[in-house]
């Protein structure tokens, strides 16, 4: 019989309140933090800081190209510069100035999108980032995160502000559940094993890790044992972890709520496919965009819970077993 480790899985705060408490802690380990912002402050949560610091907080309007194109300057003269809006609008509207004045010009800006993916809900698909994760993977040198609850976002927003390069971290509006303890530690481009498996591993980031959670206890009812894997960093990946998942279980399911071209699934392909090819199945978004409705009913109706990791592991486990 297949086991599994317990998590309880309670509800905590969203990932976007825990980056804006790691912002003000930042703020008073390190005077050279600034922080920029596109008139979302309060939704962002970067408003605490520019309470705590506000000489080194900068509106910049709706005007996200702008704001980038100021973090950058401000990041190429030794400060840590933090810039921050909804996903869909720092990497949309401020992709060039991205690409421009961070990625190509080297200056390691760190830039955090919240409301991402469709859990956003109500706000409606024109506020629903589900390419962020693609264009951010697309700029040389950018180091990308998606953290999967309260404790790795606040680790992990610190240890990016210690990095040399340019960052992006996936926030979200909906609330978390806890998978970690406070004083779990997490390192950049290393990725956790949550469960143990042997039969189908889940590669999931963000909401999704929970989600794949509880399709393992599920399946473990049925004798299929599931390895879980949080991937928070995406890249640059844990190519070792991956590799080593193709090996001993044959299978991988990569659940994400991000479109599946483009996301974290296409790049563990690609590490499948150089190491040990394998089976693989993914749980995401496909060629849509979603609808505006309460969170939990979008995540329902596109795919995006334990009961479609649940049936992705089976159809896995079966071409497998053959």
């Amino acid at each position: 019989m297949a086991t599994t480790a317990k998590f309880e899985l309670k509800m905590g705060a969203a990932t976007r309140a825990a980056f804006g408490k790691a912002l003000v802690e930042l703020g008073h380990e390190n005077p050279n933090v600034v922080v920029c912002d596109a008139d979302l402050s309060k939704s962002t949560n970067t408003a605490g800081f520019a309470k705590e610091f506000p000489d080194r907080f900068f509106s910049c309007g709706i005007a996200e190209a702008n704001m980038v194109a100021i973090g950058a300057g401000l990041a190429s003269h030794g400060k840590v510069a933090f810039v921050s809006s909804f996903s869909c609008f720092v990497m949309n509207k401020g992709f060039e100035q991205l690409r421009v004045t961070s990625a190509y010009a080297q200056v390691p800006l760190k830039v955090v999108g919240t409301h991402s993916g469709i859990s956003i809900g109500e706000d409606g698909p024109s506020q629903m980032s589900i390419e962020d994760i693609a264009l951010a993977c697309s700029l040389p040198g950018f180091t990308v995160i998606d953290p999967a609850d309260e404790f790795a976002m606040k680790s992990l927003v610190k240890s990016a502000a210690a990095l040399s390069g340019s960052v992006f971290i996936r926030a979200g509006r909906a609330n978390a559940r806890i998978i970690y303890d406070a004083g779990q530690t997490f390192e950049i481009g290393k990725s956790i094993e949550l469960i143990p498996g042997q039969d189908v591993t889940v590669i999931a980031h963000g909401l999704l890790v929970a989600e794949a959670i509880r399709a393992s206890e599920t399946l473990a009812a049925e004798g299929i044992g599931v390895r879980v894997i949080d991937m928070h960093t995406i890249k640059p990946l844990d190519e070792e972890a991956i590799a080593r998942a193709a090996r001993e279980t044959g299978a991988i399911v990569v659940a994400e709520e991000h479109l599946v071209d483009g996301g974290l699934g296409v790049r563990v392909a690609q590490v499948v496919t150089r190491t040990k090819p394998c089976l693989m199945e993914y749980v995401g978004i496909n060629e849509t965009y979603a609808e505006s409705g309460p969170p939990e009913a979008v995540l329902d109706k596109y795919g995006l819970i334990a009961r479609d990791v649940i049936a992705a592991c089976r159809k896995a486990v079966g071409r497998k077993r053959g």
